[in-house]
């Protein structure tokens, strides 16, 4: 009952296979009160293999089970680890050329063993929500980075795969049983420019400012725990 429970809470990542996390980079998100918006990410993006985790939450049982026949059979583990391995080398260069005819990206090399070493710069206007990465070719749907437009002109950004907030953890699992934890790669600077009007933020040292404008740098490592977050009031929306 736990497996197919766990199973379902799962399936996204069954179906992607894999996470993308930050290694190490510099970021940049630059929003003006007028809705103008730059955002800049260079540096690495490494790949979790989802496969092995799921297949071994999956597989949990209750300790008084008896196990079935397939429990006993002998397992060649260094095949299954080279099939894995061929398949996420594989999974890993078909992201790369997804990721390459996607506007913005200025770079994207594909390093061997999960690692990309990726150069991204986006413009725009926010009239629309923006969430980074997003690609459905490379089944990349797990952003770093979010802008929400929220009424009254506020919009809310947060950066969940900057922080070690431990919510790779599946509820309801005994003992809070959890996927690999990708936030010991992280090593980072996320900072958010601006010259609108902060409503509210959560790095401790608070806004700096720099040549009029207000900055906020936060130290994306596994010793963050919450991931960036801000308020921002812009100017409203035309009707």
């Amino acid at each position: 009952m736990v497996g197919r429970v766990v199973a379902v809470l799962m399936l996204p990542l069954m179906l992607v296979g894999c996470v993308l996390t930050p290694g190490k980079f510099v970021s940049t998100l630059t929003i003006n009160a007028d809705r103008s918006f730059a955002f800049t990410y260079v540096g690495e993006v490494v790949a979790i293999e989802a496969d092995d985790s799921v297949r071994e939450l999956t597989d949990l049982k209750p300790a008084d089970n008896t196990p079935d026949q397939s429990d006993t059979k002998p397992v060649d583990n260094a095949a299954k680890k080279a099939a894995a391995k061929a398949r996420a080398e594989k999974r890993n260069r078909m992201v790369a050329a997804a990721l390459t005819k996607e506007a913005g990206y200025r770079k994207v090399v594909y390093l061997g063993e999960g690692k990309f070493s990726i150069d991204y710069a986006v413009r725009g206007t926010l009239n629309h929500g923006f969430n980074w990465p997003y690609n459905l070719d490379g089944e990349v749907i797990f952003p770093f980075v979010s802008i929400e437009l929220r009424q009254g002109g506020l919009v809310r950004v947060k950066a969940p795969a900057f922080a070690n907030e431990g919510s790779r953890a599946v509820p309801g699992l005994p003992g809070g049983a959890a996927l690999s934890d990708p936030a010991g790669r992280l090593d980072g600077v996320f900072t958010l420019d601006t010259d609108a009007e902060i409503v509210s933020q959560n790095e401790e040292g608070g806004a700096q400012t720099v040549s009029g404008r207000k900055r906020i740098e936060w130290k994306a490592t596994p010793a963050l725990k919450q991931a960036p977050t801000a308020v921002l009031k812009l100017t409203a929306l035309a009707p």
